[in-house]
């Protein structure tokens, strides 16, 4: 490859990573502020949820009220059962939501290097053109052709494999999810059967890893759909995709209104064996949408390459 060729080389993979990155960064900045609002509202819940707990622990009126008829522990439970859940699904926007301004800073600030390449792309296409011409080259149009054609599929195959990168982490922690909450549910049906506290404590371990990775998942499904935001897929992909952002939300409704439940703790496997299974699939697509790149770009070079030959 000449000086020449290696300038457009690097100009074209500017260019379009410049491309991705606007599109990345729109789908970032839609998320923040629907994070932002989504953030808002929860903390609302959150200290509402709180002032019941509190309200129950006082000497207030309500708490009067349930300790005459005798239920105020059972009344305490289920409203400190739904502040933990408010204040998990809380704390878990929060996250995100730092991990979005993160990466929006990070992009910003790469994008903030790539300027000026499309007119220095231009520039430098233009100048190849002409030296083409000059050459007498009939074939040189088509060249120019295949050599964007190959640069663009190329362009299209690294944005995919970011994106499989981030779907194949995101399935991991699935996995590991899913690890976790069978053994909670296998320890909550030996609970059932007279384990003790032994028991008890093994299931609540496990669903507490659960709970902690719960998060970490949330952000990397975040994270998989802004790496699809500039890869052209199918409208039915991009609808399963779009389904992630809320996953944490209906995992801690599921597991927290009554996680002493065995069958709460099958529901959100369940639950996270269908995001898992998502992924899978969305994966798969991605893998044939690569495979389809790899082919394109190599039946163009074969073009290229017999074009070059004949000159």
């Amino acid at each position: 490859m000449t000086n020449f060729d290696s300038e457009l080389h690097t100009l074209r993979a500017q260019t379009a990573r410049k491309k991705q990155l606007h599109a990345m960064l729109d789908s970032l900045r839609t998320r923040r502020s629907d994070l932002e609002t989504r953030e808002r509202e929860l903390e609302a819940v959150r200290a509402a949820e709180q002032k019941d707990v509190d309200r129950l622990e006082g000497r207030s009126l309500t708490a009067l009220f349930y300790t005459v008829l005798g239920s105020k522990d059972a009344q305490l439970d289920k409203e400190q059962q739904e502040a933990h859940a408010a204040a998990a699904k809380h704390d878990s926007v929060v996250r995100e939501l730092e991990a979005v301004r993160q990466d929006i800073a990070r992009y910003e600030r790469e994008l903030d290097t790539l300027r000026d390449c499309e007119q220095q792309y231009e520039q430098a296409l233009a100048a190849k053109r002409e030296s083409l011409k000059k050459k007498g080259d009939a074939q040189a149009e088509r060249i120019l052709q295949l050599e964007q054609e190959i640069a663009s599929q190329q362009a299209q195959e690294r944005e995919i494999g970011e994106a499989i990168e981030a779907g194949l982490s995101a399935r991991g922690t699935a996995d590991s999810i899913l690890s976790s909450l069978h053994s909670a549910g296998s320890w909550g049906t030996f609970d059932l059967l007279g384990g003790g506290l032994v028991a008890d404590l093994a299931k609540h371990s496990h669903l507490d890893s659960a709970q902690d990775q719960i998060e970490t998942l949330q952000i990397q499904l975040s994270r998989f759909r802004t790496e699809l935001s500039d890869v052209t897929i199918h409208a039915d992909i991009q609808a399963q995709v779009d389904g992630f952002l809320r996953f944490a939300d209906y995992f801690f409704d599921g597991l927290f209104v009554d996680w002493m439940v065995l069958d709460r703790i099958q529901q959100s496997e369940a639950q996270v064996q269908n995001t898992a299974d998502r992924i899978g699939d969305v994966l798969r697509r991605l893998y044939d949408m690569q495979a389809a790149c790899q082919t394109a770009t190599q039946d163009a070079q074969a073009e290229l390459d017999q074009l070059v030959n004949d000159a």
